[in-house]
């Protein structure tokens, strides 16, 4: 290799490098060092004051302890309940965009859907809590429409959780499913619905097979997303929640205990993470995959 190739190719690692230092750094401060020390934080024991041991007390304590068991199941599921019904909704509304919407109505209609996510999720959820709560807007029109002799309290139920989970997850479902939706190739469809196959068997062999990497795209991003959101479950269903995050948050600020709140954060980081590649495995996809083709 000449002398000027090489000088060439150092030149192009060099550019590389420092277009990739911005990124790198922001990775490694914001989240490589604050893992680890979580990491560190997590594998103490405290036996006085500033005294610590290597340990995994924290550890045998959340599968000792049946309180985090039952609450991280119970997150678990109704995240899962939760991806589901967003998927539900987001589906028929990805489509109408993609597919049936013409010229700008299409963008129109996205704008529409993006709005709601210009503000903060603490100003959407408490929309919800005044919509919601005993003296609010919907239970004082039930009152008058008749439906309920008096008001009654919306908030606190895992109902009132699931709504506000899929409504502060809808855009990252849609997202996906637009982009895998709209490189769907129309003649397919219609070549399907000429071979006398159906709606429902043209959505099943044609849409959602081509839309698979954006629906689980979409499903994981909801699903990560909802397992660890702590304001919306905490703000609409109180102190009854019984949502993981809550749990953790209790460990760092209430009882001030960060080695137990860094074991939990652990836990519910790697528990999440395996439940994804169960869900992969089950939908027959792969991460490199769907993050490639979205």
């Amino acid at each position: 290799m000449s002398s000027a190739a090489a000088e060439s190719r150092w030149h192009g690692r060099l550019g590389l490098g420092l277009l990739l230092a911005p990124a790198i750094l922001w990775l490694g401060a914001l989240i490589v060092l604050p893992h680890v020390d979580l990491a560190v934080l997590s594998l103490r024991e405290r036996i006085g004051p500033r005294h610590y041991v290597p340990s995994l007390a924290q550890y045998r304590t959340f599968f000792t302890e049946p309180l985090y068991w039952h609450v991280f199941v119970r997150t678990a599921v109704m995240s899962v309940i939760a991806t589901f019904l967003t998927l539900l909704l987001a589906f028929p509304i990805a489509w109408i965009i993609a597919k049936l919407a013409k010229g700008r109505s299409g963008s129109l209609l996205f704008i529409l859907c993006l709005i709601p996510f210009w503000v903060s999720e603490t100003v959407r959820t408490l929309g919800w809590m005044i919509l919601l709560r005993e003296s609010g807007v919907l239970p004082s029109l039930l009152v008058k429409l008749g439906i309920t002799s008096v008001p009654v309290e919306l908030l606190y139920h895992d109902a009132t959780i699931m709504v506000g989970l899929v409504y502060t997850s809808l855009l990252f479902m849609l997202i996906p499913l637009i982009s895998s939706l709209e490189s769907l190739d129309n003649s397919l469809i219609e070549a399907a619905y000429d071979l006398g196959a159906g709606g429902f068997a043209t959505l099943r062999t044609v849409v959602i097979p081509h839309a698979a990497p954006g629906i689980t795209a979409g499903c994981i991003v909801v699903f990560m997303l909802t397992l660890g959101n702590y304001l919306t479950p905490t703000l609409l269903g109180g102190k009854s929640s019984q949502w993981f995050t809550e749990q953790i948050y209790n460990q760092f600020i209430t009882r001030f205990n960060w080695e137990q709140g860094a074991a939990l954060g652990f836990l519910l980081l790697g528990l999440s993470t395996s439940l994804v590649m169960i869900g992969l495995r089950l939908a027959g996809q792969r991460f490199g995959d769907v993050m490639r083709s979205t």
